[in-house]
């Protein structure tokens, strides 16, 4: 006997915001990659440019773990965009400093970001893209601002 698939009651949120949050990062990614940046580049470049911040503070407000802000901020390096510094706050500290040619390229890169949001938001009649941008904003510093403990699987004792 085949089981019957239970009934959805309320619209599959997370299919359409995966979908859709899958989709922009792929068109911002074709079209940071034009410039030859990645959007975790050009996250480290924009939140570099603002505050002296350290690697550690970067990789927390890109969201990335310490072996990803590393490689980033190598191929900062190795492209003339960035580079590690003694912190002027802290002297046992490193910040990652963006250079001229990093700043040139972090404003071109912003107009690019900004365009794909655009793009994307410009699909939607007036009313309604305000209406996302508010409660997408809501979701957002309100009840899901916080991601959820997930339970740890139970160790067995080793025998």
């Amino acid at each position: 006997m085949t089981a019957m698939a239970p009934t959805r009651n309320e619209p599959d949120l997370s299919y359409l915001l995966d979908h859709t949050s899958h989709v922009l990062r792929t068109r911002m990614a074709a079209a940071l990659a034009e410039i030859g940046l990645t959007a975790r580049m050009h996250c480290v470049l924009v939140h570099a440019l603002e505050e002296e911040r350290t690697q550690a503070q970067l990789a927390e407000l890109g969201d990335m773990d310490k072996t990803t802000m590393v490689v980033t901020v190598d191929a900062l390096e190795e492209a003339g965009l960035a580079e590690r510094r003694p912190s002027s706050r802290d002297r046992r500290a490193r910040i990652i400093a963006v250079t001229e040619e990093g700043a040139r390229v972090a404003e071109r890169s912003q107009e690019i970001v900004d365009r794909v949001h655009r793009e994307a938001l410009a699909t939607l009649p007036a009313p309604d893209r305000a209406a996302l941008l508010r409660g997408l904003n809501h979701l957002a510093e309100g009840h899901l601002a916080t991601p959820a403990e997930t339970p740890r699987p139970a160790r067995r004792a080793r025998q």
